[in-house]
């Protein structure tokens, strides 16, 4: 068997990751290492064979826990822990920076002390800033980092200690940079089960500025198999980006929605835009399809009704996640849920 060290496994991208390994593999026993915060959900990790997954509760800014949890000679550590929300970041940053940087710095140092094969940094686009709204440029893995949020600040950032940490010690590295991901089990701040959440409840749907800002969308299932691929086949220090080529406006997306779901748009309410907001993600994935063998299996008309089937038959998932510090969240970033 061999053992590999998932941080923030209990998260919407990392629990995909961990399902599809599971799923697909048979020689891979998977420790799972995670802070339990507002996104981790003991939920998301149903089902899983106990004999080749062990959950251990934990913070990746406590070097003694990591170094506990971390098994030697491990085959790689995935560092999905982070904190990720762009809104969250703006209203107190100062949790970015230790989770997303700090927190990477104590992992890289713990992959060094037990001598752990590779170590696979889940990135994002938004480290790269934003591209002009209707241009023909794309993110490429040599794009300059240009960060304009405190949450793409703090993971470009960590992008810097993971490639100091080769260029120094030698440390065997790979970084992943993917668009927004949607799918099942997704926390419902982030603007697709937001969008699902409200419509089923005949909840306004609050959409910042015009609507028109664009993101690049990817179906969890197809991010997860490329971030295996980047570290089963991927090349020492490299960089891939992911992407699915699927670029939408958030206004199309969430009028999508509401037809799926047989809603009317004047459920739609526009807000004042966020601090910073980026206009436009777009990527251009060819080194990682190339290269690694990808390409994404998800067409979005398919992967979104996927999604929005999932939560209709979850709504206790759902309804548990939006009562409690949820909601008081809610109403500070957009005011009273009706």
């Amino acid at each position: 068997m061999r053992t590999i060290f998932v941080t923030g496994g209990a998260g919407f991208i990392g629990s995909a990751f961990i399902h599809l390994i599971l799923e697909t593999t048979t020689d891979v026993e998977i420790v799972d290492f995670d802070a339990l915060t507002y996104a981790g959900n003991p939920e998301n990790l149903k089902g899983l064979d106990p004999a080749r997954h062990r959950f251990v509760k934990g913070d990746i800014c406590d070097k003694a826990a990591v170094l506990d949890a971390l098994p030697d000679g491990a085959e790689a550590v995935f560092n999905f822990a982070a904190e990720s929300h762009v809104d969250r970041s703006i209203s107190s940053a100062g949790e970015f920076v230790l989770t997303n940087v700090l927190g990477t710095q104590v992992l890289l140092d713990a992959a060094r002390a037990k001598k752990v094969k590779r170590f696979v940094q889940i990135s994002t686009d938004e480290v790269m800033g934003s591209l002009p709204d209707d241009s023909n440029l794309y993110f490429t893995e040599l794009s300059p980092l240009k960060p304009n949020s405190p949450y793409a600040a703090s993971k470009a950032a960590a992008e810097h200690f993971v490639r100091a940490a080769r260029e120094t010690f030698g440390l065997d590295t790979v970084i992943t940079r993917c668009g927004n991901n949607y799918g099942p089990r997704q926390f419902p701040e982030k603007l697709i089960p937001l969008m699902i959440a409200n419509a089923m409840n005949d909840e306004p749907l609050p959409v910042y500025g015009d609507g028109r800002n664009v993101r690049d969308w990817i179906y969890v299932e197809d991010h997860a198999r490329a971030i295996w691929l980047a570290c089963e086949r991927g090349r020492a220090g490299e960089i891939y980006n992911i992407g699915a080529r699927n670029e939408q406006y958030n206004i199309d997306v969430v009028k999508t929605i509401l037809d799926i779901l047989g809603k009317p748009h004047s459920l739609i309410k526009f807000v004042a835009d966020r601090l910073g907001h980026d206009r436009r993600y777009a990527i251009e994935a060819d080194k990682t399809e190339n290269e690694l063998g990808w390409r994404p299996l998800t067409s979005w008309e398919d992967g979104l009704r996927r999604t929005i089937d999932w939560y209709r038959e979850n709504q206790a998932w759902v309804d548990h996640i939006r009562n409690g510090a949820y909601r008081d969240y809610y109403r500070k970033m957009y005011g009273e849920l009706s």
